[in-house]
């Protein structure tokens, strides 16, 4: 098992320059004392074993079968779709290169603080979300099951992008590619034509909202049932199901695939791209720094909101993960590789991505300097096309858009064109997949903690769930559906998200306390968190979320909110405004799941227990003291006072007192 080979826990009653001494004779007292020494040495080792392990007889709690394993789910957790298809886009919307500096700023004060948090809270108490929280303060449980909802809900729809990619995948064996030519329509006359609606857009377009989406003019007309879609979200759900039953052992072994193979795939784009004609001024475009942006607190806003949705925080899957690491496993390593590990993948497919939107830009504008020239050629001076590099370049679209409508029609130029599909959308399919696992594990293992079904093998709890996921998620396949998701992705991921997560950093910070947050660390580390992390914890992390949380409502409130509904008339999209029954939904997936944050709170205090109260989890405190040779910490004078630290051990709530300074033990004492 991972960690059982740890030599911090290896007995020291064997010393190994015996090895270099004679072999006593049998029989000898000699020999009698070394067989003793031996068997209690095994003893140890097996007593010492259980220790790094983390279990006990009795405990029946998974763990991962290796340390590579647990780093490859955590960084497919954390590495998703957002990467690929949101970082680029926000990078050159916002400042290009001076978009770096906001983007690792919040890195820094709020997305590697709240990802460490999570894993150490996970790794010391050893329980999904609902049992950390809870164990934390039994009025703090809500804080487990919000995270449980949301990951819930975004897991409904986040599947879809899943069964999206499926389509794609499947149709990428055609011989033309199916979205590389508008099809045609026969009239009554029996002559044959190009659909004109496809010809009004483009044959990329046509394919995403007409053949795959078969969108509707509004989110009021759902129209037609899409049975593709259908049959693509079910297998998409018995994939997930697949890869989810056996448990962590199962689909740990999974991440070596999905993990690994979206980057052999960046690779790839990656050496093909900077080949292509217009490759570098994709790239420049998209890292070329314009400094006024930064004035702009829109770009600092929307920074912060990729740098904590991009790490897949507040979700509780974070929590799960680090729940089946040994006790003494180092998570300040991992949120530091894993954090910068997700940063780097950013940048590097922005590279890759603007290399292929530049090579599609050129070939744009080398297209219309032709028509222009061919236009000057006969003497036609009027209305004649505008060509503009940059402005093709500031044309590149996010989301679904990036990757199903632009990307798909860089990819028609290339030689040998079926190959790239297969490989992009199979790529997507894997790092979709990916994500998928750790927010479904954070809702698994909180059900499994909760005990809400204790005769249930977690088995048939993953079955169950992904069943009734897949059947909700029908309300996806239909002409509206693509309206339904957007719908969701605007508002049930993002503000409950960061208002778990506030909660998550006010609770270790006033509750259990950052003094005994970082003994913990300490304890299973050997090595203390440092001031600055301290600092972020209980000051810095909240005050920016708050910050990103009223900017957010501001920018609601202001600018309001709307979304693309495809006209098929005009072969375009025009934005729209939400009809009033989708805010009251979208208030509703707000409310449902961070109400229970203050509801357990209340209905606790009335003496109603919505999570039962279990016992902790089995936790090797003295033997990790010792192995580690922790000593009290007597806090610093700076640490006193930005703290509230005091000498007895105890911890201020919020603000410092300016009093006489207490006494140091060592001045008592004396």
């Amino acid at each position: 098992m991972y960690g059982a080979t740890n030599q911090g826990f290896m007995s020291d009653a064997f010393d190994e320059s015996s090895e270099l001494e004679q072999e006593p004779p049998f029989g000898s007292d000699a020999s009698t004392s070394k067989i003793k020494v031996e068997l209690a040495t095994a003893v140890d080792q097996q007593e010492q074993q259980d220790i790094v392990e983390g279990e006990k007889e009795g405990d029946e709690r998974e763990s991962w079968d290796s340390k590579i394993m647990f780093l490859l789910a955590t960084i497919g957790y954390a590495v998703g779709l957002g990467n690929v298809w949101r970082f680029p886009y926000l990078a050159q919307k916002n400042g290009g290169g001076a978009f770096l500096v906001p983007y690792f700023i919040m890195l820094c004060i709020q997305g590697i603080p709240i990802f460490y948090l999570e894993l150490a809270i996970g790794q010391r108490l050893r329980k999904g979300a609902i049992g950390v929280w809870s164990q934390v303060s039994p009025y703090l449980g809500g804080i487990g099951i919000s995270s449980a909802v949301v990951s819930f809900i975004v897991a409904l729809y986040y599947n879809t992008i899943i069964a999206w990619c499926l389509i794609y995948l499947l149709h990428s064996f055609e011989s033309p590619l199916p979205w590389a030519d508008c099809p045609t329509r026969l009239y009554r006359n029996y002559t044959y034509d190009h659909e004109p609606e496809c010809v009004a857009s483009s044959p990329t377009q046509f394919y995403w909202y007409r053949t795959t989406l078969q969108c509707s003019e509004g989110v009021d007309m759902p129209e037609n049932f899409n049975y593709h879609m259908a049959i693509a979200l079910i297998v998409s759900w018995f994939l997930v199901y697949i890869c989810m039953v056996q448990g962590i052992t199962s689909s740990g072994k999974i991440v070596y695939m999905t993990a690994i193979f979206p980057y052999v795939v960046l690779i790839i784009f990656f050496f093909r791209g900077i080949t292509l004609k217009g490759a570098a001024d994709g790239v420049a475009h998209l890292f070329t720094p314009r400094w006024d942006t930064l004035l702009d607190p829109v770009v600092w806003l929307e920074a912060g909101t990729q740098i904590f949705f991009s790490l897949g925080l507040a979700f509780g899957g974070l929590i799960a993960f680090s729940s089946y690491n040994p006790a003494n496993n180092n998570c300040y390593r991992d949120a530091i590789l894993v954090s910068l590990t997700n940063c780097g993948t950013s940048m590097f497919a922005g590279v890759v991505v603007f290399s292929v939107i530049g090579f599609k830009a050129t070939a744009t504008f080398d297209r219309c300097t032709e028509d222009r020239a061919a236009l000057v050629a006969q003497n036609r001076t009027h209305n004649l096309p505008i060509c503009d590099l940059e402005q093709e370049l500031a044309n590149s679209a996010s989301g679904t858009g990036l990757a199903f409508i632009i990307f798909t029609e860089a990819i028609n130029q290339f030689p040998g064109a079926q190959l790239w599909a297969v490989l992009f959308f199979l790529m997507l399919f894997t790092l979709g997949i990916d994500s998928q696992f750790g927010t479904l594990e954070g809702v698994v293992t909180s059900l499994v903690d909760m005990k809400l079904f204790p005769n249930l093998p977690k088995e048939w709890i993953v079955g169950a769930l992904c069943l009734s996921c897949c059947l909700i998620s029908m309300c996806f396949a239909n002409g509206a559906g693509s309206y339904i998701f957007q719908l969701m992705d605007s508002f049930a991921g993002n503000f409950p998200l960061l208002i778990i997560a506030l909660f998550e950093c006010l609770s270790i910070s006033y509750i259990y306390g950052v003094r005994r947050f970082s003994d913990d660390i300490e304890m299973m580390t050997g090595s203390r968190p440092g001031f600055y992390w301290m600092f972020c914890w209980k000051y810095l992390s909240p005050c920016a979320m708050v910050t990103i949380l009223l900017a957010s409502f501001y920018q609601l409130l202001t600018e309001g909110s709307s979304y693309p509904a495809w006209i098929a008339a005009k072969g375009a999209t025009e934005n729209m405004e939400w009809p009033h029954w989708c805010i009251v939904i979208a208030f509703i997936l707000i409310l449902s799941s961070i109400l229970w944050i203050p509801l357990v709170a209340i209905l606790r205090l009335c003496g109603i227990k919505v999570v039962e109260d279990s016992d902790p989890a089995w936790f090797p405190e003295a033997e990790l003291k010792e192995v580690h040779g922790i000593v009290p910490h007597e806090p610093t004078e700076l640490e006193r006072s930005i703290f509230c630290f005091n000498m007895d051990g105890t911890e201020g709530m919020c603000c410092p007192k300016y009093g006489l300074p207490e006494k140091s033990l060592e001045e008592e004492e004396e």
